[in-house]
């Protein structure tokens, strides 16, 4: 399980909205220097980020706004939409070139050329239908796990 700790900005029914920091660790990474995440990450370090959590081990009517929350998602998760919203376009791209310079064979880098697009086109439909499907399952949504720090001022019973 992938873990960060988070605000809550918004209490719903279901749910919880949090804000999380953007945080770097390509300091402890060896490739540093040659890396594009890390290139991306020095633009965005310390950016806000707004994430909407379902309720998993603590009920979400144990929150309040402003309560520093513990929020996870399993790690398999963030390998499969990765590998769907990279690896697939790429790989349709490329059986599209196959098939276009396949098909047309007097034409053959043109051909190539259009097929790579509709099959990157292709692509980013089908990662784009995988979103909309899978957008409220549960299994692929961060979970609330516990609440570190709560803002709530305690309740002082007078006699």
């Amino acid at each position: 399980m992938l873990t960060e700790v988070a605000r809550v900005v918004a209490v719903e029914t279901d749910s919880l909205w949090v804000e999380t920091i953007r945080k770097t660790t390509c300091g402890s990474c060896a490739a540093q220097k040659g890396c594009g995440h890390g290139l991306m990450n020095q633009y965005a370090s310390g950016r806000r980020s707004y994430i909407r959590v379902l309720p998993g081990a603590r009920q979400v009517s144990e929150c309040r706004i402003d309560d520093q929350v513990l929020i996870a998602i399993p790690e398999e998760v963030i390998l499969r939409g990765s590998m769907i919203a990279y690896l697939l376009p790429v790989l349709l791209m490329i059986a599209g070139a196959a098939a276009g310079a396949w098909m047309f064979p007097q034409w053959q880098d043109p051909a190539a050329a259009i097929g790579a697009f509709a099959g990157m086109g292709a692509g980013y439909v089908l990662v784009r239908l995988h979103s909309v499907q899978h957008r409220s399952d549960a299994s692929f949504q961060p979970t609330l796990l516990d609440i570190l720090k709560s803002s709530a001022a305690p309740i002082q019973l007078y006699p």
